[in-house]
């Protein structure tokens, strides 16, 4: 089986790596198939691109998507996406010009709290004109001793219900699935298990997921337990859902799992891939 992996991320947002420096990694570790699916941001495609033609990896345009969907945020991934459909790129604009102004108020709530040069930390992180995000604050405050890693960051900090946590509203659910869809792409639920729904929430979600043109749930992915898996395995065959697999990779030091380095694939499932030209 191919060694395929469709979810991870470059400097572009909020990796730690270039698109270069990923791909080059993704093709020592013998990754085949490769996705870069950066948040709310096409624009490490085509150097990554590049770099997967001359390393003979078979490359798949990808996004990540930030949704509000009743009031709890959701990313869904679009995978085999045109970077030129005009809805999607304006779309996601929109998205990143939120998060500027989402960041200058996650600074304001962290200057309440006492931790000064916040913003101009994370954008130290992020580029003067990244993306920003909360990984980058995250990053910022690790370093500055606030707390030991990135991960204990976002429980200490930047949660709901911590000093740093500020509220937004991202893409509608039909907004995101429509700009995927509208340009040839598919459209998958990313890492379904971090939202802590209940099965009759869950059902409602799959549903309008489905009936607004989704195609898949991402069952192997970093923040899923085994147990996860087996069970959004079950979930995508019951709602007639595509199964995809990604590492949600963000950094060496950073992530659970490397670039395609991951569980197998379940067989019982029909993996989001299935109809594509997988010649390089």
């Amino acid at each position: 089986m191919l060694n395929i992996d469709l979810h991870c991320h470059s400097k572009v947002s909020d990796g730690t790596l270039t698109p270069t420096q990923l791909v080059e990694r993704a093709a020592t570790r013998g990754v085949s198939m490769l996705a870069l699916t950066d948040h709310d941001d096409l624009g490490g495609l085509d150097e990554a691109r590049r770099v997967a033609n001359e390393k003979n990896i078979i490359f798949i345009n990808g996004v990540e998507i930030s949704v509000t969907w009743r009031n709890r945020t959701l990313h869904i991934i679009g995978l085999d996406v045109d970077p030129k459909y005009l809805p999607l790129e304006q779309g996601l604009a929109a998205i990143r010009s939120g998060r500027v102004t989402r960041g200058s108020k996650i600074a304001a709530q962290l200057d309440k709290f006492g931790i000064q040069g916040s913003l101009e930390g994370a954008y130290c992180y992020a580029g003067k004109d990244g993306l920003i995000g909360r990984t980058h604050f995250a990053r910022f405050l690790a370093e500055q001793g606030y707390a030991k890693n990135v991960k204990s960051v976002f429980k200490k900090y930047l949660v709901k219900g911590k000093p740093g946590y500020v509220s937004h509203q991202w893409a509608s659910l039909s907004d995101a699935v429509g700009w995927i869809c509208g340009s040839g792409g598919k459209a998958v639920i990313a890492h379904p298990a971090r939202y802590k729904l209940g099965k009759n929430l869950l059902d409602e979600l799959l549903l309008e997921f489905r009936a607004l043109g989704g195609s898949g749930l991402e069952v192997i992915t970093a923040s899923h337990t085994p147990e996860q898996s087996l069970i959004f395995a079950r979930h995508a065959n019951r709602m007639n859902l595509l199964a995809s697999c990604g590492s949600d990779f963000h950094g060496p030091e950073e992530s659970y799992f490397d670039l395609g380095r991951m569980p197998d694939f379940p067989i019982e499932c029909m993996p989001v891939w299935h109809d594509w030209d997988l010649r390089i």
